[in-house]
This record gives C-alpha cells, sequence and structure tokens, in this order.
C-alpha cells in the first residue's frame, strides 16, 4: 500500500495483491519480489529528491514524516513486525516453529544473498 499511496502518482507501479488466502507460494515470492523492487524505487525518489520521497496527492493522513532516513526506518520495523506476527500466529495456533525457521526469518544477508 505505500508504494501505491507514495508512488504511483510518481510513476512507480504498485504491486498487483494477491489472495493472501489461496496464493501459491511461487506468487507470493513473486509478489514480495515486486513490492520489495518498489520500496526501493521509493526510497531512491526520496534520495533524487534531496533526501525527501515527494508528497503524492494520496498520502492524506501525513503521519510518516518523509524523509528518507523515516521512511527507511518505518519500513524496516514495518516489515520485523511481520516477521513476528509470522512466529506469535504459529505459537498461538498450536505450531512451534523449528529454531532454524525463527533464526532464519530474521537473516536478511542471507535472504539477499538468494535473489
Amino acid at each position: 500500500m505505500w508504494v501505491k499511496t507514495l508512488g504511483r502518482e510518481h510513476g512507480i507501479p504498485a504491486p498487483l495483491r494477491v489472495d493472501h488466502r489461496r496464493v501459491a507460494r511461487r506468487r507470493l515470492v513473486a509478489a514480495l519480489k515486486r513490492s520489495s523492487h518498489g520500496i526501493e524505487a521509493l526510497l531512491k525518489l526520496g534520495a533524487a529528491a534531496g533526501g525527501q520521497v515527494p508528497p503524492s496527492r494520496g498520502y492524506v493522513w501525513r503521519n510518516l514524516s518523509l524523509d528518507v532516513g523515516h521512511v527507511l526506518t518505518y519500513f524496516v520495523a514495518h516489515e520485523a513486525h511481520h516477521r513476528g506476527q509470522i512466529v506469535m500466529v504459529a505459537r498461538q495456533t498450536g505450531h512451534r516453529l523449528p529454531r532454524a525457521t525463527v533464526d532464519g526469518l530474521w537473516q536478511w544477508k542471507t535472504d539477499a544473498a538468494h535473489k
């Protein structure tokens, strides 16, 4: 949604949403890569604009400062929040994830090597 809200007006294509109840792993991974490219494009847009993501008409609530440092920090924290949700939901539903899986959720550098 951030790519759509902040980037569409500036020519950054928003990735199509997937049906989170039915999506196959391969399609989800492809969608996440498209989303990643959109986030990267937003940060590059902000860097090229003097360190500020240019405002857009779609961003009406204005609760996130659009300087690149704040935007990047928010995106990293938000990503970590979702990774934590994965572990929490698994535990709450009685599916304790293997230690290697939980540890792997936080290995961003390792994930980057697989691209």
